[in-house]
């Protein structure tokens, strides 16, 4: 799930670990799916994406995008970093940096760090975000109505829509809201944004 342009260099999971990451997060998809009684036409509906799609997913034929994945953490109420971390074999309580789980949409420009030591139960997380430039992505719903977010720009300039309001963060700005609806993070300056995204759950 990514491009050699992307950023950052350092930290990067070898293939085979991330092929390993895939294949039980495809897996684990498949088991939610499955403790909740729901058929793949019945995850379509509730999540708006194809059938076909979600089958592929679960066999591990193709990754999700980040869009995707939300719409599935979304459906079974969980973080994108609560679902990652139920990948995980042990969860640690200290996470080095050159292990922590970096996750790339490559078609998006999006790359995903959790930096957090990672936990199924846990109740807040900081995840690094980097969007190369010209990069936008919008999500159609929070993955837990009522989450804090907490944005801290690092490096570069960083457009947030939350609801009706938008918002241009740049480096060192440090922007809160609660997440009730749609959202949508935009790269807006020449090089790409790097930025800390804190969620606390209600």
């Amino acid at each position: 799930m990514g491009s050699t342009e992307e950023r950052p260099s350092h930290g990067r999971n070898p293939r085979g670990g991330r092929e390993r990451v895939e294949a039980r997060l495809a897996g684990r998809l498949a088991e939610l799916r499955a403790e909740n009684g729901w058929s793949l036409e019945e995850l379509a509906r509730r999540t708006e994406v194809s059938r076909s799609t979600l089958s592929r997913l679960e066999r591990a034929e193709i990754s999700p995008t980040a869009a995707m994945l939300n719409r599935l953490c979304a459906a079974y109420r969980m973080t994108m970093s609560q679902l990652l971390a139920e990948v995980e074999a042990e969860p640690p309580q200290l996470v080095r940096a050159d292990r922590q789980v970096m996750w790339r949409d490559g078609e998006a420009g999006f790359t995903r760090r959790s930096v957090s030591p990672p936990h199924p139960g846990l109740r807040g997380e900081i995840v690094e975000g980097v969007l190369r430039p010209g990069a936008d992505i919008s999500y159609d719903r929070p993955p837990v109505p009522g989450m804090e977010q907490h944005i801290w720009v690092l490096e570069g300039a960083l457009e947030v829509t939350a609801g009706d309001g938008a918002h241009e963060v740049g480096a060192g700005d440090c922007l809160r809201f609660r997440l009730w609806g749609r959202t949508r993070f935009r790269c807006a300056g020449p090089g790409p944004v790097r930025y800390a995204l804190m969620v606390v759950l209600p």
